[in-house]
């Protein structure tokens, strides 16, 4: 059993609680499109020549983690396509013209488009259709969910680099941008 979604462990260990996002489809969007046009911003804030350096407690790249915060969104179109998420899909590395801050904010704003286009044109926004995933099937409701949290912890930690770097970010999120999702507490892991 993969433990990448809590309702399959709670159900799994027999427990009674309840699980599931808590925001709606619509809230998720709202709130992936706020992490998305925030991202936009003060990735290209960071200077090229930082975007070789590892994170924090990880062997990535400043340049791989910009590029898998966007990436993840455009997983979640792919997927919500047809394709099935793999474990790898959402870190294959960024392509060979796309290697500086200012690149990886155009590739942002051209996810932005394709979510919106997306999302604006979709008829059934309940998120109770079936997607598939390494972990299994999944609605796509949690799905929406995970790779919201996912890409606003991205954010979360993009600000740090930025801090790190003494760079006054441009925007700025209030904690409440994170109510209601899962979040991990840390910024980095330990």
């Amino acid at each position: 059993m993969f433990a990448q979604n809590i309702g399959h462990v709670v159900e799994f260990l027999g427990l009674n609680e309840a699980t599931g996002p808590v925001l709606s489809p619509n809230q998720l969007m709202e709130r992936l499109d706020l992490f998305v046009r925030t991202a936009i911003q003060i990735v290209p804030q960071m200077p090229d020549f930082l975007l070789s350096k590892e994170v924090p407690n990880r062997p990535r790249s400043y340049l791989a983690l910009g590029h898998h915060l966007f990436r993840i969104p455009e997983g979640m179109l792919e997927v919500a396509a047809g394709a099935t998420l793999v474990s790898d899909m959402l870190t294959n590395g960024p392509a060979a013209d796309t290697n500086t801050s200012a690149a990886l904010g155009v590739y942002g704003q051209q996810v932005l488009t394709r979510l919106h286009a997306w999302w604006d044109t979709k008829a059934d926004k309940t998120g109770r259709e079936t997607v598939q995933t390494y972990y299994g099937p999944q609605h796509l409701h949690e799905l929406m969910e995970r790779m919201t949290w996912h890409c606003g912890q991205h954010v979360r930690q993009w600000f740090m680099l930025l801090g790190m770097a003494e760079i006054v970010p441009v925007v700025t999120l209030e904690e409440t941008a994170f109510a209601g999702l899962p979040m991990p507490t840390s910024v980095w892991d330990g």
